[in-house]
C-alpha cells in the first residue's frame, strides 16, 4: 500500500524577495543529503524518483516544491526515517550543521564535461544576470503589491472592534485546545508555505495538506480584519500546550501567517480568502467570518471606490511579478539547454543508486 503525501512549500518569492522557511524542516532529521550543482544535472529528478520509490514502498512522505518551476521539487522528507534530501543551491543555500555526520554534500558536478560548459562561458554568464534581474523585478512588483495591500488593510482596520477580535480568537482556541495536551510533551514550530507565486501563477496545497484532518475551520475575512493575528495565537497556545505545529506563510506577505495545523488533533485554521478561498465541504468543516462579527456593518459599502482600486491595483502588481515569474523561468530554460548536453547521466544514475541504498539501509534499521 502507497504512502501518504504531504505537498508544500519551503521557500517562496514573496513581497520581501526570496523567503527561506528549509532550515526549519530539517528540525529532527538525522540523514540529509545536500545535492549542489547546476541547472539541468538531475537534482530534482533524483528527488522525484526517490520520493516516488519510496512511497510506492508503503512510507508516508514531504514533498517540497519549487516556486520557481512548476514541475520540480526542492526536497523530500521521510519522516518516520528521519531523512531529508534538499536543494542546496542558490537561493536556498544550505550549511550543514554537522557535516558528515548529519548532513552530506552532493555534488553532481562530477557529471559534467567542464570543455562543453567553458565553451558557453560568456553565454551562462549573460543568462544568470538576467535571470537574477527577473527575479528582483518580480519581488518589486510583489513589494509595490504589498504597499497597495496595507492602504486596503487600513480602511478595515479603522472599522474593527479589537475587543470583538479577541473574544472571537478566545473561544476559538477554547474550542481546539480547552483541557488538551500532548501525549508528546514539547511542542516543535515548523514554518512553511501551503502556497506560492510561480511561474503559472499563485498555486497552493491545502488539499494535500488538510486530506487526513478532520476538522478545518475556514476563516473569512478582509484585509487587516486579524486572520493572522489570530492564527498566531492558535499557534502559541497549541505549542504551550506541548503539540507540534505546522505554520504556513502567506505567499505574498512571509511575515504574515494564512494556516496552523496541529496534526495530533486532527485540526487546522487557514486564512480561506483569495486567491486561496476554499468552502466546507465536507463533515468537521467550520467557517469563522471575521468580516461579519469583528467589522462594523456597511464597511465594504461605505468605502467601496476605494477598496476597489486598491484591491485591482495590488493584484495587478501581482500579476506583473508572475510575468518576471515567468521570464525567468524561460531564461533558466535556455540555461538548463546548455548544461544537459553536457553532463553525463550516467553518473547521475549512480548517484541516485547510491542514495537509494543509504536510505534503505535506514529502513533496515
Amino acid at each position: 500500500m502507497s504512502g501518504k503525501v504531504i505537498n508544500y512549500y519551503a521557500g517562496g518569492n514573496t513581497a520581501k524577495g526570496f523567503y527561506d522557511l528549509f532550515e526549519s524542516n530539517m528540525q529532527g532529521l538525522e540523514n540529509i543529503y545536500l545535492l549542489k550543482g547546476g541547472p539541468g544535472t538531475g537534482k530534482s529528478t533524483i528527488m522525484k524518483k526517490l520520493a516516488e520509490a519510496w512511497k510506492k514502498q508503503g512510507y508516508n512522505i514531504e514533498r517540497i516544491h519549487c516556486s520557481s518551476d512548476n514541475d520540480s521539487l526542492d526536497g523530500f522528507i521521510i519522516p518516520t526515517l528521519h531523512f531529508g534530501i534538499f536543494d542546496a543551491t542558490a537561493p536556498h543555500v544550505l550549511e550543514p550543521k554537522a557535516p558528515g555526520a548529519i548532513e552530506q554534500y552532493v555534488n553532481l558536478g562530477v557529471a559534467w564535461d567542464n570543455t562543453k560548459l567553458k565553451a558557453n562561458k560568456d553565454d551562462i554568464v549573460e543568462l544568470q544576470t538576467q535571470i537574477n534581474a527577473a527575479f528582483q523585478s518580480a519581488y518589486d512588483c510583489f513589494a509595490d503589491g504589498l504597499h497597495l495591500h496595507d492602504y486596503l488593510e487600513e480602511i478595515y482596520i479603522n472599522e474593527m472592534d479589537f475587543d470583538k477580535a479577541n473574544q472571537v480568537t478566545d473561544e476559538l482556541i477554547q474550542k481546539i485546545l480547552l483541557d488538551k495536551t500532548s501525549i508528546h510533551g514539547n511542542g516543535i514550530v515548523r514554518h512553511r508555505f501551503f502556497g506560492a507565486s510561480t511561474p503559472e501563477g499563485v498555486v497552493d496545497f491545502i488539499p494535500s495538506i488538510t486530506e487526513e484532518l478532520t476538522k478545518r475551520y475556514f476563516i473569512k475575512g478582509r484585509a487587516g480584519t486579524g486572520k493572522s493575528t489570530l492564527l498566531k495565537k492558535v499557534a502559541t497556545n497549541a505549542e504551550e500546550s506541548g503539540f507540534d505545529v505546522e505554520m504556513y506563510h502567506c505567499g505574498f506577505d512571509p511575515e504574515s501567517i494564512d494556516m496552523v495545523v496541529i496534526r495530533e488533533l486532527g485540526v487546522c485554521v487557514f486564512d480561506s480568502t483569495d486567491p486561496h478561498e476554499y468552502f466546507p465541504e465536507r463533515q468537521g468543516d467550520e467557517i469563522v467570518d471575521l468580516y461579519e462579527q469583528t467589522i462594523t456593518p456597511g464597511t465594504d459599502e461605505k468605502y467601496e471606490s476605494d477598496i476597489t482600486y486598491y484591491t485591482k491595483s495590488y493584484k495587478q502588481r501581482m500579476k506583473d511579478g508572475i510575468t518576471y515569474l515567468k521570464e525567468a523561468k524561460a531564461l533558466h530554460d535556455q540555461l538548463e539547454a546548455i548544461y544537459i548536453p553536457a553532463v553525463d547521466f550516467a553518473v547521475i544514475d549512480e548517484i541516485y543508486s547510491t542514495i537509494y541504498n543509504e536510505i534503505e539501509k535506514l529502513a533496515r534499521g
